[in-house]
């Protein structure tokens, strides 16, 4: 077999498209192999609040540790090769997590399912193999996206010398952000036409690699003393105390409700669940990024919310406290609260009381 180059630039985006594990990051650096969510190919990122856009990208993944992932693909020879493509990446490093809130990457991803005649609850299931919760990979995706933790992936057909230093460099400073090279040469037999595509990962020099992997360690898990004493050091002592109050509010509750802490490398928070129907729901998410988030689908799917009339007393109650539930309960949305706009304690019952009104029309049916 020889080495061939591509036809094209689109020819190589979409054998990534179709092929994702191209990607290839499953070295003994990783716990697991990597498996990938698509979510867009050719994209762009709106650059103010307006929604004007400028930036484009080639793809973004999700892995299974919602990780966003950004994918700039060009052949080789290209002379923007090196100059835009370290530039434009930086430059999406820096703003996706101000202009391109989760809500927006769920809809891109269940257009682009839509695209290809797929359910998207379907392929997410194919992702997890069946033992996922989606509520929890978008809030996570949601927790990374402001922490910072996204991947950068440049693909070539060839990468130059130059250009893997620049991205060796990077992946040593930037952190948690991951800055990778990935090669995918392509081979073809003259023979019988047999195509070969060889991928190999470039920027995992062995410092960098040292350095990931313990920030990959801390995958705490959290309670009430490090979830409190976190966010304290975060937000301050009186934002604390008004988490608190939600905490014990959720544990005043336990006759309905039951307290899940989130796992993460410095995030996380819990969730207030209770049983319907042999099934936990989820009330609501407290997060250590400071916000109280709901999931529509979950109170779509609950009755009496699931019809029409109830629904819309529903969002009659929770729009009073900040959090806008869809007018179509079959649109997915992740309404959130920052608890900082709360001012006191006062505020926070007139909150907690929408909640306590959610428990008893459940419990009622």
């Amino acid at each position: 077999m020889t080495e061939r180059p591509y036809d094209s630039e689109t020819l190589l985006q979409e054998l990534l498209e179709r092929y994702p594990n191209l990607l290839a990051l499953h070295g003994p650096e990783y716990r697991t192999v990597r498996h990938w969510l698509v979510v867009q190919r050719i994209g762009s990122l709106p650059t103010d609040d307006l929604g004007a856009e400028r930036w484009s990208i080639n793809h973004l993944f999700l892995d299974q540790q919602a990780i966003p992932t950004l994918v700039d693909v060009r052949r080789d020879g290209d002379s923007r090769l090196r100059k835009e493509m370290i530039g434009q990446m930086l430059d999406y490093a820096a703003n996706v997590g101000i202009y391109w809130p989760v809500e927006s990457i769920l809809d891109q991803f269940e257009v682009n399912c839509h695209r290809q005649n797929r359910d998207p609850e379907q392929v997410f299931q194919e992702f997890f193999e069946g033992d996922g919760d989606e509520e929890q990979f978008w809030q996570q995706v949601k927790t990374n996206m402001q922490a910072g933790k996204i991947r950068l992936i440049f693909v070539a057909d060839h990468i130059s010398p130059e250009l893997q230093r620049m991205v060796e460099f990077l992946n040593k400073q930037m952190d948690p952000a991951e800055v990778l090279a990935i090669e995918i040469k392509q081979y073809i037999n003259h023979q019988d036409g047999l195509k070969t595509l060889v991928s190999k990962v470039i920027g995992q020099t062995a410092e960098a690699l040292q350095k990931k992997s313990s920030t990959a360690r801390e995958r705490r898990q959290w309670d009430e003393h490090s979830f409190l004493e976190e966010y304290q050091v975060r937000y301050g002592e009186d934002e604390a105390r008004l988490v608190q109050d939600i905490y014990e509010w959720v544990r005043h509750h336990q006759s309905s409700l039951q307290v899940q802490w989130g796992i993460g490398d410095s995030y996380g928070g819990f969730a207030a669940k209770f049983q319907v129907n042999g099934q936990m729901a989820e009330l609501f998410f407290v997060g250590i990024d400071g916000m109280l988030q709901i999931a529509s689908d979950i109170y779509a799917a609950l009755p009496p919310f699931d019809e029409e009339t109830h629904w819309h007393e529903l969002r009659s109650q929770l729009s009073g406290v900040g959090l806008a539930l869809p007018v179509n309960p079959n649109e997915r949305r992740l309404p959130n609260v920052q608890l900082s706009t709360i001012p006191d304690s006062e505020a926070l019952k007139t909150f907690l009381a929408k909640f306590d009104w959610v428990i008893e029309q459940v419990e009622s049916v």
